[in-house]
């Protein structure tokens, strides 16, 4: 699998894209529902495919690189972590998830430099035990309604941001829907969710276009 941003870079992982590439290889008859891997750019990815149902990918090791980070909107600032999960994001914390305003500009992120190729900036409010609110501005793309990789990334900070341990299981809510991401005691992380497809589209329409 290889994944395009909305501004045509690549981006090493996606985890909500994964899920709905699993999802047409089963519904189109490529491959037979069950456990099968797919290989992308942050490595092989394992996932269990049911004909119905949700979907569960192994994300692999969710990273705490260490720094603390900020993120700042409109003058705001919010103090973070930096994450990794194959790819970079910068994860913070916030009273409500109101607050944290317009996201069509990116955050502004620092430290800078540890960011050489951008970073997914997630904003993250605890409602409950173990559940979440959650908005991303994602590099290349600009605010969309959900981030797999996020929300794995969200899971390990909001696990280190209450002082609780690990495994942990956290439901998280992204604009777009309910996911729910387990880590295990070695920071391994499966992220379940649905996957429905809702459009055919042929891609020669758009190259003849360009």
């Amino acid at each position: 699998m290889d994944y395009r941003n909305a501004d045509g870079s690549l981006a090493e992982m996606c985890g909500n894209g994964i899920r709905v590439m699993a999802r047409y290889l089963v519904e189109r008859g490529h491959q037979p529902e069950g456990i099968f891997a797919i290989n992308t750019r942050d490595g092989v990815k394992h996932l269990r495919v049911p004909a119905k149902d949700d979907i569960s990918v192994n994300m692999g090791k969710v990273i705490d690189e260490g720094e603390a980070v900020t993120a700042s909107v409109e003058g705001k600032i919010w103090n973070g972590y930096h994450i990794s999960v194959g790819n970079p994001h910068a994860v913070v914390f916030v009273e409500k998830i109101e607050d944290v305003g317009s996201l069509k500009d990116a955050p502004v992120v620092r430290p800078r430099d540890i960011y050489p190729e951008g970073v997914n900036v997630e904003f993250v409010e605890v409602t409950a035990n173990k559940e979440i609110k959650m908005r991303v501005h994602e590099r290349g793309s600009g605010e969309t309604r959900s981030c797999g990789t996020g929300t794995c990334a969200v899971a390990l900070a909001a696990t280190l941001h209450t002082n609780t341990s690990l495994p942990a299981r956290w439901v998280i809510h992204p604009p777009g829907g309910r996911l729910v991401v387990d880590i295990d005691p070695h920071a391994n992380a499966t992220l379940t969710g649905p996957a429905v497809l809702i459009k055919d589209v042929d891609i020669t329409d758009y190259l003849q276009d360009a």
